[in-house]
């Protein structure tokens, strides 16, 4: 088949097609909320002067990623298990791999920036507003951007340089990177490789350095004098950890399961993916906003004005 005018079909989650309206349920309720829940974090710190701080500004960036990525998988996925379309066109599929990918790589980018936001607030706090200033913040938000644009801008052309001559299903519910380059009846080696190093160098690279942040951050919160300020300091640090576990620990999953696809289920490996795309930015602006006293009081003031 000429990769050209290759459609690709979408399976879905194999072995469960039966299940998917039903799956669809718990999906499309995790993306209604993560869609209302990102614009109104979003909404509240833009109206509100009081949030136009750096570590607002960093959380509106791991927001408006987590949109976006949400945004150019989720609708096809559930109109997939709605309607049973499953077809998508071979642009189509690599525009949304590259934009799944890139995006999903400028997240973990925000939450080392964000990690770098709570070693200076803890480590530094007079000079915090020096350091993080509106100039910084532009850089930091621009190289975030680039790596996230230039780490996988290969990734659609080497799947685009594969002849397709077998099948043309997808065992996902989107077009990932690897998924869709084992169909392919050539040596895949290169791609495997390619996405190998992004991910290591991406997940390894961010969390080597925001542990290294971290122990920074302990070690000089345990140097406080008073365990009133050694609780006030870790209290600032708590919504980022947590986003980090929400964002690493189904990210770790997935991996995981896809290296070693013959010892794990297909439809786990496939969940697990799914999980990774739409938990994430679903438990993100709730984190922080439960976290957070002065969007907690924005939304309370907000609502009740409503009434």
């Amino acid at each position: 088949m000429n990769a050209s005018v290759l459609p690709f079909i979408l399976i879905g989650i194999p072995g469960l097609e039966e299940f998917h309206m039903w799956i669809s349920l718990p999906w499309s309720s995790m993306y209604i909320i993560t869609i209302v829940a990102n614009f109104a974090v979003l909404f509240f710190i833009k109206k509100e002067e009081s949030l136009h701080q750096p570590m607002y500004l960093f959380l509106c960036m791991l927001l408006i990623t987590d949109l976006v990525s949400s945004n150019a998988s989720v609708p096809k996925m559930l109109i997939l298990f709605w309607f049973d379309v499953r077809e998508i066109s071979f642009e189509g599929c690599l525009i949304q791999m590259y934009i799944v990918h890139s995006f999903s790589i400028m997240g973990s980018g925000v939450l080392l920036a964000m990690a770098f936001d709570r070693y200076v607030a803890v480590c530094h706090p007079l000079r915090y507003i020096t350091i993080l200033n509106s100039q910084v913040i532009a850089k930091i938000g621009l190289m975030v951007l680039l790596r996230g644009f230039l780490l996988v801008f290969p990734h659609p052309f080497l799947v685009q340089r594969l002849p397709f001559c077998r099948s043309n299903e997808i065992k996902q519910t989107y077009c990932e990177h690897m998924a869709v380059a084992n169909l392919a009846c050539a040596d895949v080696t290169i791609n495997i490789l390619y996405g190998l190093f992004v991910a290591l160098f991406v997940v390894g690279l961010d969390a080597f350095f925001i542990i290294i942040s971290y122990v920074t951050i302990v070690r000089a919160v345990l140097k406080l004098p008073s365990r009133q300020a050694r609780l006030k300091a870790f209290n600032t640090c708590v919504s980022h950890v947590c986003v980090i576990l929400v964002a690493y620990i189904p990210a770790l999953f997935s991996f995981i399961a896809h290296r070693f696809s013959t010892s794990v289920k297909p439809h786990v490996q496939v969940l697990l993916s799914n999980i990774y795309l739409i938990l994430p930015p679903m438990l993100n602006p709730i984190v922080y906003g439960i976290k957070s006293k002065q969007i907690r009081l924005k939304a309370l003031g907000f609502f009740q004005l409503r009434r």
